[in-house]
Formats: structure tokens, C-alpha cells, sequence
């Protein structure tokens, strides 16, 4: 299909007016089940493994490919949210939410602009991190290279009790005001509902790079092992009494650590450090969610983490995102290494999106096999970079629906 000069409006997943299904066992299947699912079966139901739709799911955009699409096609954007982990209802996501919890530094560290000229910014921000961030370039927030960190707040075990102070659990200032109230509305929701937005909760390993940096982190596990017991434990407790609370009250669907503690080469910590001082911690936490019948307990973490993902099965871990295509993972791979016991969300390599229809087609199709099988959901491997037109998203977009519909054949 030429997308070149449209403006799209997807229609919604399951609703009568899409294409026609062709062909083969999961159209037919898909067809007679999935007529009538809501966001929350949807959902389910690829993570069960069972037949049917697949949710549309995305992570998000760079501000600058933002900006570049409000250029380009400025109607056909015009009202999008840009919130895509809840949904953008016209390139027909599925609706999640998310129960707000501030998981962060209660007071945070106070902002200070340390130094500013045309070209660079040095700042403390409000995780007590300072960093020297280049100017050129910012677009909606987002800069076009990574900042340069300078200093964090942890230096050794004396500056621990300042940080850990600012992290005292299910104080009321962490919830918000109407709390119950939604939740009330939350019972009869018919989609997925998560604890906490994307990188409020962030993992055992991404707290500790907060606090310390990378470098510094990798040293302390052996320098000094006995901070980083009490690390861990500490917020592990954390996160338990704080979550506590909300899971006392409602059901949630699933939850996510966001960790980012590999790179393309390999985990940034060995198998035997995470089991000495996170296994354990990271175990009872996932104990206390399915306590309280969280299903699915995912992990986000870039690169190659594939070193880890026992552990990760081991202590609970079921789901694992965004299998980051330049670090040489694919869900396929994993599929085979870890069996059905791990479910997989992204994979669509966000290099190829910018090479041409027939190029993103040939790489869809290589999803075909998970798709039909479930426990997958496809989304670009991370937020979509600047180099991605506005009609190469929607021709992608397209050919994806077509994917999770089981109209394999607009893939041929």
C-alpha cells in the first residue's frame, strides 16, 4: 500500500470495520474471538499464550523526531498526546494506565545552574546528580547526545545515610491526593493497569548508578561489599512498603523495574555479583507482588542482559524489554534460549525502520512464528530516533497492524 499523501486515522483493533482477514489458522481464530476483546483481554491473552489480536504497544519518540513530524505532516499529528504508554488512540494503540506513585527523592535535591555559556550547562538536578549538558539541539527536552556526569551524591559509605534519608517509604506525599477515588474506578476497567509510570520504580542496579555513577558502582561491589548489602536491602524495603499499600487495595497487571545494566557487549555486573547482593532482594520483592496477584513482573533493560536472564527467571522475572536489536539479541533468539517462561516486548529494529517499506516488511515477517505463538508483543526497540519520517512511522504502523491482526499476507 503507497501511504505517501495520507493522513491516516487507524481504525481500533478488533472493530469490524478493519481490512479482511486472510487465510490462515490465527485470522480465522482471531476473527472469532478477538471481535469483543478489550485492551485488558488483548493483552492477557498474548501473555497467556492464547489466540487472537496482539496489543499495539510503543515506548515513544525522540523530541527531535517530534518536531520532524509536526514539520512534515502537521495535521496528521496534530492531535496526538504523545504518551504512548498510555496510548495514542489515532495510531491505534492500546490504552494502559498507570497509578502514579512518586518512588523519587522526598525533598528531591534542589536544582542549581552551576555554570551556563552558548554552547553547555553545568547543573546539579534533582537526583543530586551534576552534569555538563550540551545546548545545541535540545528539542521537546530531549538533548542529541548524552550529558557528561560530573559528580553524585554518594562518594562512599558516609554519604549513604544523607540519600537514604530522602527515600522513606508510603509517606502520604508519594500517592496522590485522589488515590481512592481511582482506584474505585479502576475495578471495572477493561485494560491493563501497571504501578507506577516507566522509570519510577527503577531497578536495584539503576538506583545504585544514581547514586554512585557507573564507574564508582563497579568498584563498590568489591570495595565496599557492605554498603552495597545494605543498599540493596534498603530498597528492596523501599519499594515493598511503598508498593504495599496500593497492592492492598487494587489488582494490578503487572509491574516494571527498569534496570539498563548491560551493554552491547554484556551485562554491566557479572553473574555472581547480582546473585550475591540483588537476587535475594529482588526475590522477595517479586514474592510480595504475586502475594498480592500482580500476574507479571517485567524487567526493561537495554543491551545484552542475556548473562542475567536466569537469575531474573529465577527470582520471578517474567517479561523483559526492549531486546535492543545493536546489541545482537533478537526475541527470536531468546525464544529459543528461555522458552515460554519469559515473555518479550520490543524488537523491531529501530535502524531499519528508516529504509524503506519492503525493508521493514522483510523485518516483520521475521516475527511471524511469535506472533502466531504468543507471549510477545512487538514494539521498536527504543524511542524512535530522528532519522524515522513520518512516513516511514505510519508505513511501519500499517504494516504492523496488518502483523498483529494475523493478515500475514500483507507481509508477502
Amino acid at each position: 500500500m503507497n501511504l505517501t499523501g495520507i493522513t491516516l486515522r487507524f481504525i481500533p483493533a478488533g472493530y469490524p470495520e478493519r481490512s479482511a482477514l486472510r487465510g490462515n489458522d490465527m485470522q480465522k481464530e482471531a476473527r472469532s474471538t478477538t471481535a469483543a476483546m478489550c485492551d485488558l483481554e488483548r493483552f492477557t491473552a498474548c501473555m497467556e499464550y492464547q489466540p487472537g489480536q496482539r496489543p499495539n504497544h510503543e515506548l515513544g519518540l525522540w523530541g527531535q523526531t517530534r518536531a520532524r513530524w509536526e514539520q512534515e505532516s502537521p495535521e496528521s499529528v496534530r492531535d496526538f498526546t504523545w504518551d504512548w504508554f498510555v496510548g495514542e488512540r489515532d495510531l491505534n494503540m492500546d490504552h494502559r494506565e498507570f497509578i502514579e506513585v512518586n518512588y523519587g527523592f522526598i525533598p528531591p535535591f534542589q536544582n542549581d545552574v552551576i555554570k551556563e555559556t552558548e554552547e553547555y550547562v553545568i547543573a546539579r538536578n534533582s537526583k543530586g546528580i551534576t552534569t555538563k549538558a550540551r545546548k545545541e539541539g535540545t528539542t521537546y527536552g530531549t538533548r542529541m547526545s548524552m550529558d557528561q556526569f560530573l559528580q553524585f551524591p554518594v562518594s562512599g559509605p558516609e554519604d549513604f545515610p544523607g540519600v537514604r534519608s530522602r527515600l522513606e517509604a508510603a509517606v502520604p506525599d508519594r500517592y496522590p491526593g485522589d488515590l481512592d477515588d481511582r482506584i474505585a474506578g479502576w475495578k471495572d476497567r477493561d485494560f491493563p493497569l501497571v504501578l507506577g509510570r516507566n522509570c519510577a520504580a527503577n531497578g536495584f542496579y539503576w538506583r545504585a548508578r544514581e547514586f554512585m555513577g557507573t564507574e564508582a558502582l563497579s568498584y563498590a561491589w568489591y570495595d565496599h561489599p557492605a554498603l552495597m548489602h545494605e543498599m540493596m536491602e534498603f530498597f528492596a524495603d523501599f519499594i515493598i512498603e511503598t508498593s504495599r499499600p496500593i497492592l492492598e487495595k487494587v489488582h494490578v497487571d503487572y509491574f516494571v523495574l527498569n534496570e539498563d545494566m548491560a551493554m552491547k557487549g554484556g551485562p554491566l555486573l557479572g553473574p555472581d555479583t547480582f546473585r550475591t547482593f540483588i537476587f535475594p532482594h529482588l526475590k522477595r520483592l517479586v514474592d510480595l507482588f504475586r502475594s498480592h496477584g500482580t500476574r507479571y513482573i517485567a524487567v526493561d533493560c537495554d543491551g545484552d542482559p542475556t548473562a542475567l536472564i536466569p537469575l531474573l527467571l529465577d527470582a520471578g522475572v517474567d517479561t523483559l524489554w526492549p531486546i535492543e536489536r545493536a546489541s545482537n539479541v533478537s526475541p527470536q533468539q531468546w525464544r529459543k534460549q528461555f522458552g515460554r517462561s519469559l515473555r518479550l516486548w520490543g524488537g523491531v529494529d529501530k535502524r531499519i525502520l528508516s529504509r524503506g517499506r519492503d525493508a521493514v516488511r522483510l523485518h516483520l515477517q521475521e516475527f511471524i512464528p511469535l506472533i502466531e505463538e504468543g507471549g510477545f508483543i512487538p514494539t521498536v526497540d527504543h524511542t524512535v530516533p530522528p532519522e524515522v519520517s513520518w512516513d516511514d512511522f505510519r508505513s511501519y504502523m500499517d504494516m504492523k497492524r496488518a502483523l498483529l491482526s494475523g493478515d500475514f499476507n500483507v507481509l508477502d
